[in-house]
């Protein structure tokens, strides 16, 4: 096993935390934060270190899954085949090395067909039709579940409501893109403008939003499209024998189909095509973000199968980000729940990418030094999707004579405490705690948060207006909330003060899993938590453990064990434990001695390989919920072992060390028998 040293732990955890928040915004809310690019970046930082050190990589990391949850506002669709990612190349050399890859795999020794097609910048959809009429229309949502919105799609024109044959498939699933074609993004945008309502940033969060609208009218009143790329489930259908014979079966079904898609003989011509598609993408009538590119015979897709978060036979070459020139203006700090003081650039707005951008973070102090980045410098600002940009350079020979350098805070901007760098961290942090109104802002954001106490109503706004009103100082406060004093407040009427109450009240009642999470512990995240409360089984067990104690969890080291061993050590902490129970907030324990009945107890398990029937993160949960601790390397303590595709050194050091192992289909029939499938 490959020793890991604190700086890079912390930066894998933070990276978790990072790109899963920014997964929920893209895939839950519509409202990312950052361009593709930047979330490109950190991805591929995060796969880095995990394929560097295996240890790191946890059931919540974002390389293990595909994205967010559905939304609560729509009825939830479960997908009866997931819909899964596209791994991304963003060079000909990585596009020529999947190409080796798919090549190796099926041991071809001459070229390969692919079909290729741009990758519109849309939502992706399923729709599910039987014997020929279409019943439901969903939103891709995870991969594994999304959103009801039948009665939308059922207003969009280029969506067929009964296939156009006499011969239909008995069940049919058809997925596509929905998009909003450029000239109905400027309509759109401009019928708004003339009313005075707030405009969309891109045709991309147009279309999203369109979708999501409960009133299908509106949605009817957008010149939305959706252009078919694939079939998912198939019922009474002999598949044709290639994807684009797939596509030009759903063409003559009444689908739209992107006319620019291509097949090419070999590797070299989806080269040829990329650089095509470069050079005609601003004359197209739809925006796409880059081009997607599929083994086209179906048969070899199938002895490719899946990794456990995207097909093997499937790649998405993205277009590069797109790069303006402006000025830094200024530079103001902006401080966060666990403390951390951020600077922001203040831009010269400048339009790129679509969007007109007026600030980017600048991460921290290590990020500001290494750009040599100064107030009055003209920068090179990229943009690859959505809303905040990336400062990638500085132009040095546009710099001023008057240029100032960016001087970090010796004391919190919000409440004047002292702001600390602890050695070995590159995050500047203010010491305040929650006398800093900032901290105690995001701190109950986060309380609030879906995956934590999943307080309905209890918004962003909301939560400024009791903070700075002083109708709220710590979480537990929520709980003392009247009535009258929530009408006073801007955008609460009775009705939504009541409903908030009782949201409130509903929350009370949450699991410790939850509650450990909604605590906001410093790196401790969903997956922590969970194993957190699967170890301790109590609260007052998990209070009076020792740094040793914590440290025998799985997926606990030196460092998250050490800011949980301080966070219950502090008096306020626990003072802020006692008020939520007193205020009525409970969860059952999981005693030791039901964790004991488990059959799995005390067992270690690891796993290793590619899956086809379920990703790594919910194997996991499942030896979980059977009592059994999942370890990241294998050893002589190591219980079993179970392999999938492309399984490796752990499988190879299981067998030479005698461990027990597992096959795909030996451990579904073991969950089988426990009733977990």
């Amino acid at each position: 096993m490959v020793d890991v040293d604190p700086v890079t732990r912390e930066e894998a955890l933070a990276l978790c935390e990072e790109l899963n928040r920014h997964n929920h915004r893209y895939y839950v809310l519509d409202n990312p934060t950052i361009p593709d690019a930047e979330y490109d970046r950190l991805m591929q930082r995060l796969q880095r270190i995990e394929s560097q050190y295996p240890s790191l990589k946890t059931a919540d990391s974002p390389t293990q899954r595909v994205g967010g949850e559905p939304l609560a506002s729509f009825k939830p669709v479960a997908h009866e085949v997931p819909m899964l990612s596209l791994d991304n190349a963003f060079s000909d050399d990585e596009l020529l090395d999947f190409n080796r890859r798919v090549t190796e795999w099926l041991k071809l020794s001459g070229s390969l067909e692919y079909a290729c097609e741009p990758k519109l910048d849309g939502v992706a959809v399923s729709l599910l039709y039987r014997d020929g009429v279409l019943i439901r229309g969903a939103t891709r949502g995870d991969g594994a579940a999304g959103e009801d919105i039948t009665e939308n799609v059922r207003t969009i024109n280029s969506i067929p409501l009964k296939l156009q044959t006499n011969s239909p498939p008995h069940l049919l699933e058809v997925r596509g893109e929905i998009y909003l074609p450029r000239a109905g993004f400027e309509k759109l945008n401009t019928e708004a403008r003339t009313l005075g309502e707030k405009l969309f940033v891109n045709p991309r969060n147009a279309a999203a939003g369109s979708l999501r609208q409960l009133d299908s009218k509106i949605t009817a009143s957008r010149s939305l499209e959706m252009a078919a790329y694939s079939l998912g489930r198939i019922e009474g259908l002999v598949q044709p024998e290639t994807h684009s014979e797939t596509l030009e079966l759903l063409r003559r079904w009444g689908f739209l189909i992107n006319p620019h898609v291509e097949v090419t003989a070999d590797i070299d011509g989806c080269l040829s095509y990329y650089r095509k598609m470069v050079d005609i993408r601003d004359q197209l009538p739809c925006d796409i973000d880059g081009i997607v590119y599929k083994v086209n015979n179906l048969y070899l897709q199938q002895r490719l199968g899946f990794v456990a978060r995207a097909p093997r036979w499937a790649i998405a070459r993205k277009f590069p980000a797109q790069e303006e020139i402006t000025l830094l203006k200024e530079v103001e700090f902006q401080v966060g729940r666990t403390g951390a003081v951020t600077p922001v650039a203040r831009l010269e707005p400048v339009f790129v990418g679509g969007v007109t951008v007026s600030n980017a973070t600048l991460h921290n102090q290590d990020e500001v030094a290494r750009l040599g980045i100064k107030v009055g410098d003209t920068v090179i600002v990229r943009r690859a999707g959505d809303v905040i940009p990336q400062i990638v350079s500085v132009v040095l020979e546009k710099r001023p004579v008057n240029a100032r350098d960016i001087v970090f805070p010796d004391h919190c901007p919000i409440c004047h405490s002292p702001v600390e760098r602890v050695e070995g961290e590159v995050v500047t942090r203010c010491s305040g705690g929650l006398i800093c109104s900032a901290q105690r802002k995001e701190a109950i954001k986060h309380y609030a948060s879906r995956k934590a106490m999943d307080i309905e109503g209890l918004g962003d706004k909301l939560v400024e207006q009791l903070v700075d009103q002083e109708l709220v100082h710590s979480v537990e406060d929520l709980y003392r909330l009247q009535i009258e004093q929530l009408e006073g407040l801007e955008r609460m009427g009775k009705k939504s003060a009541q409903n908030l109450l009782a949201s409130l009240d509903t929350s009370k009642e949450t699991t410790f899993p939850h509650f450990l999470y909604a605590l906001g512990i410093r790196e401790v995240g969903e997956a922590t938590a969970r194993s957190l409360a699967q170890h301790f089984g109590s609260l007052a067990l998990l209070c009076s453990s020792t740094r040793e104690d914590l440290l025998e969890v799985t997926d606990v080291g030196p460092i998250v064990a050490h800011f949980i061993h301080e966070f219950f050590q502090q008096t306020d902490n626990l003072d802020v434990i006692k008020r939520l129970k007193e205020a009525g907030v409970h969860w059952p324990d999981i005693m030791p001695q039901d964790r004991q009945l488990l059959p799995l107890s005390g067992q270690t398990w690891v796993l290793t390989g590619a899956m086809d029937t379920m990703g790594r993160a919910e194997a996991k949960e499942r030896l979980q919920q059977l009592g059994a601790k999942v370890a990241g390397s294998v050893s002589a303590k190591t219980s079993c072992v179970v392999f999938g595709a492309d399984a490796g050194s752990k499988l190879k050091k299981a067998k030479k060390l005698g461990v027990s192992v597992l096959n795909e289909a030996e451990f579904l029939a073991m969950l089988t028998a426990n009733g977990l499938l």
